[in-house]
């Protein structure tokens, strides 16, 4: 066996990964339906993003100190099992739909708080799992797990919430948490030096000023944040599937597993035949695909042809992210990783959950098929501004090689 699955820790850590991935998944996907059916309203879609984002927004300045200070594998292990709480806590909420949608919210402010802690300690533990020459590989290795999960998660939460309810998909999500803690308590591995210097301000403030200074990182997580930010359309995708595409809980767990589908298969290509020249410059090119692909996706009113622009958007997307984590993970020192992970978080969800409730508002005032085609012009105006801002970006050639400066 060779490369990164040569390594029992990488091994591990990919399938705690996967079982709490498609936990997450089912989590989302049933809270999306949940919230729908209780009010019909976008708005509240909307919601769900920012009561996820403001955690992991006002927690960030100490949440990759956390990471660079105590053990990384034991931060991560913490936070699944609050995670496990926390879908616990909804599978009460949907069996109790007198109580409306708040409570859902108080239990997502506190979903995210166990992300924001988890994530940054997640992406600097990888590159203590394989070698620096088999990073990038790792990454790549790492997206087909995270893809697969998330083809299998909203899938699988489509069948369980038509076979018994939204409390269901919980109470699976609950256990599979349960399952990924215990994986992950038995994984064993040389954990690298962490930082214990300096005082905490100082800290603090180091991820935001080594991102600062490296316009190359900088470039790649605001393109992101952008571009994902204007172009996404998840959050509305509960009223496609019943009011657009009339499709019932399965057909919303197949759009939702579409993004993840393309991804994957973009992932598992790159796994093997990793980009060797005119990174930057594929990656931009990508981003604008992923605009267009949202826009055919805006329009669409076959489920087929929806189903199929989702993947291309999750293929598009995919490329970006080998290339952005790459650069970010091979270039960052190993005991700040957790805080410059910690930033990139905020553009991360700043992009996923703060874009579900732009995509909320857009679709309040405009109406829905106008935001998301309005998101996927978005996007592309992004993309043709970015070129030019961060030239550094764009004439990346190999990123595993980049100086990121």
């Amino acid at each position: 066996m060779k490369g990164p699955l040569r390594h029992r820790a990488f091994l591990i850590y990919q399938g705690v990964r996967l079982v709490s991935v498609v936990a997450i998944q089912m989590m989302s996907v049933a809270i999306a339906w949940q919230v729908y059916e209780r009010t019909q309203d976008a708005m509240a879609l909307g919601m769900v993003g920012l009561a996820q984002f403001a955690p992991l927004f006002l927690l960030s300045p100490i949440t990759g100190d956390v990471a660079d200070r105590f053990d990384r594998r034991a931060v991560i292990a913490v936070c699944h099992g609050v995670i496990a709480l926390c879908a616990t806590l909804l599978a009460w909420t949907a069996a109790h739909p007198e109580l409306g949608t708040a409570p859902i919210y108080v239990v997502l402010a506190l979903f995210g708080c166990a992300r924001a802690f988890a994530g940054p300690a997640a992406q600097a533990l990888l590159p203590a799992l394989v070698p620096p020459a088999e990073l990038a590989q790792g990454i790549a290795l790492g997206s087909i797990t995270f893809q697969l999960a998330t083809i299998a998660g909203p899938a699988l939460a489509g069948f369980v919430i038509a076979a018994g309810g939204a409390p269901s998909a919980f109470a699976t999500s609950a256990v599979l948490e349960v399952l990924a803690v215990s994986a992950l308590l038995a994984m064993r591995y040389a954990p690298e030096r962490q930082e214990r210097r300096g005082s905490g301000l100082t800290r603090l403030l180091a991820g935001v000023r080594y991102v600062r200074e490296h316009p190359v990182i900088l470039g790649a997580i605001s393109l992101d944040l952008f571009a994902v930010l204007l172009g996404g359309a998840v959050a509305l995708m509960p009223i496609y599937a019943r009011d657009i595409l009339h499709v019932d809980e399965r057909g919303f767990g197949f759009l939702r597993a579409a993004p993840a589908v393309g991804a994957g298969l973009v992932a598992l290509v790159l796994a093997f035949r990793p980009l060797r020249r005119r990174a930057g410059l594929t990656m931009f090119a990508c981003v604008g695909l992923f605009g267009v692909a949202t826009i055919v996706f805006g329009v669409s009113r076959s489920f087929p042809l929806s189903l199929a622009a989702l993947a291309v958007l999750g293929g598009a997307d995919m490329v970006s992210v080998v290339i952005r984590q790459t650069v970010v993970q091979i270039t960052t020192p190993p005991e700040m990783r957790g805080r410059v992970a910690a930033v990139n978080m905020v553009f991360i969800g700043a992009s996923n959950e703060l874009g579900e409730l732009e995509s909320g508002v857009t679709a309040a005032w405009l109406g829905t098929v106008p935001a998301v085609v309005l998101g996927g012009v978005g996007t592309l105006l992004v993309t043709v501004i970015w070129a030019f801002l961060f030239p550094q970006l764009r004439d990346v050639d190999r990123p595993e090689e980049h100086d990121a400066r």
